[in-house]
């Protein structure tokens, strides 16, 4: 069912083609080659994104906490990381690792302690309680995750992950080069 007809649940959007096609229409010569790329990226960001969320509120969770501990555990034993080079590996100011970590830490998940170059190193280790939450919840979001792009065969994937890290790539050093 589409849902179209049925209150409160919204048809199909228009498609990026036809989007593609009225700007061709109504602003002839504007730059709409990108249109049937971005659009269904942004969509498929927004769907993933709603979907991850209901999952780990499910898994009794929230993304912040997700991505500090995943990134902790992905290191292997001890599952200890400084601060830096956890705000390197998620792209996350050190304000908000900052925030995330004392939640973290509050909640019993992870614990911090001096680095051994001195006090302006902290590491944060992940506790045994945290070590559980990780395993349940990437688990619960791993599975949900496969089952979402299981329309597409093994070929499929591998093509698209091709694509998307070459467009990823060029979209970063792109934005970088125009952020300098």
């Amino acid at each position: 069912m589409t849902g179209a007809g049925v209150p409160g649940v919204p048809g199909p959007a228009q498609s990026a083609a036809q989007i593609a096609a009225a700007w061709r229409r109504e602003r002839p010569g504007a730059p709409t080659e990108s249109i049937e790329i971005v659009t269904p990226i942004w969509r498929l960001a927004k769907l993933f994104t709603d979907d991850r969320n209901r999952v780990l509120r499910a898994a009794g969770v929230d993304a912040g906490t997700l991505d500090l501990l995943s990134v902790i555990r992905r290191s292997g034993p001890p599952y200890t990381l400084s601060t830096r080079e956890i705000a390197r590996r998620t792209l996350v100011t050190a304000g908000a690792i900052s925030q995330r970590v004392a939640r973290a830490e509050r909640d019993g998940f992870v614990r911090r302690r001096p680095g051994a170059t001195g006090r302006r190193t902290v590491l944060v280790e992940l506790t045994a309680e945290g070590h559980a939450l990780i395993e349940r919840s990437v688990n619960a979001v791993l599975s949900r995750e496969a089952a979402l792009v299981s329309c597409l065969s093994g070929d499929d994937r591998s093509l698209l992950t091709s694509l998307l890290d070459k467009l990823l790539t060029d979209v970063r050093q792109c934005t970088a080069r125009e952020e300098s």
